[in-house]
């Protein structure tokens, strides 16, 4: 299967010739994180409710009431459920779109959770539908015509309470701060192509690209003013020249939040402290520029961390292609390189 058919996102943007709709590009230039149409967009919405569709159905279908039950979670079962028709629902719903647009839908692909205990598929489904609600944010700037803005708003919404209900499970706060974090469409893929380990070859291609992974290596509850270890998944990230630099940052919906940076003098292991008044499930993207925060600056990440308000509660870490908690095994290994910033 051709790795560039491997996509996921959750996001409507129009913008296409094949729709009647304005085009994304009319009046004056603005900078935007990806280049997509109203097929592709459609499209990559689809892709990702394939991937949380197969999730809560597999998933539901591996574990019994009763394996709920001896986990602590017996009284969740039913809602998951209701969460799993939710997912089927949205996959129904842009299928049928798409179809009736006279295109062709995307086809499920196959994934690898990494799932095997019931614990491990409430904390993936957190963490799964919170980048979600970011994926459905981050794209909501770019979409032009009204009637999909309120349908991608209208599964964002579901989303969002999806997030609460599974953080609250987990003795997470279900709403930390009072803004959710958006993401662009490439930093979102760059997190879910460890998931998805092949699609049929004649699904559409999207053009999405991957940034090098970063690992949040500190266990335990991340709070905010703490010094956290980072690391580059393999990569070496080296200075052009006397005059490039490297930024820490943590991606908000005012814009990001930069972070003190230290680094071992590898390339690979870096030290960045959390700032203040970042909280929940958050993104740690590595920028060589400390001004701003785009798909052209993006160096690696993004990072997702978990971060407490105050100590206690279990943190969560993910990488491109894997956690670094028990959550998902590695699906993919990278070749050690060096990166000019």
């Amino acid at each position: 299967m051709k790795r560039q058919n491997l996509l996921f996102l959750a996001a409507l943007v129009t913008g296409s010739n094949a729709f009647p709709f304005p085009s994304l590009w009319r009046g004056a230039k603005r900078q935007v994180e990806t280049d997509l149409n109203d097929v592709d967009i459609l499209r990559y919405a689809l892709t990702l409710e394939h991937l949380e569709n197969a999730f809560y159905r597999d998933g539901l279908a591996n574990f019994t009431l009763a394996d709920f039950a001896a986990a602590g979670f017996e009284y969740m079962y039913e809602n998951l459920q209701d969460i799993s028709a939710h997912e089927a629902a949205h996959v129904e719903f842009l299928t049928a779109g798409l179809q009736a647009a006279g295109v062709a839908p995307v086809q499920e692909c196959e994934y690898a959770f990494g799932v095997t205990t019931v614990d491990q598929f409430i904390a993936t489904a957190s963490i799964l539908e919170g980048v979600g609600v970011s994926a459905y944010l981050g794209a909501a700037k770019q979409i032009a015509n009204k009637a999909y803005l309120t349908a991608a708003g209208s599964i964002l919404t579901v989303e969002a309470r999806h997030s609460s209900y599974l953080r609250a499970a987990l003795a997470k706060s279900p709403f930390q701060q009072p803004y959710d974090n958006p993401l662009s469409p490439n930093g979102v893929y760059t997190l879910a192509s460890g998931f998805i380990v092949s699609c049929p070859e004649d699904n559409p291609t999207i053009p999405l690209r991957s940034f090098p992974g970063l690992t949040v290596t500190t266990t335990g509850a991340i709070t905010s003013g703490q010094t956290i270890d980072v690391q580059t998944s393999e990569y070496v990230l080296a200075l052009a020249d006397a005059k490039a630099h490297l930024a820490a940052a943590f991606i908000t919906a005012n814009g990001p939040v930069w972070a003190e940076m230290t680094e071992d003098g590898d390339g690979m292991n870096f030290q960045v402290t959390v700032p203040e008044n970042v909280y929940g499930q958050s993104y740690l993207l590595f920028s060589n520029c400390n001004e701003t925060v785009s798909d052209e600056t993006v160096v690696a990440g993004p990072a997702l961390v978990e971060i407490s308000k105050a100590a206690g509660g279990q943190a969560s870490t993910f990488q491109v292609a894997s956690f670094t908690n028990t959550t998902l095994g590695a699906n993919a290994t990278f070749t050690k390189r060096t990166m000019n910033v």
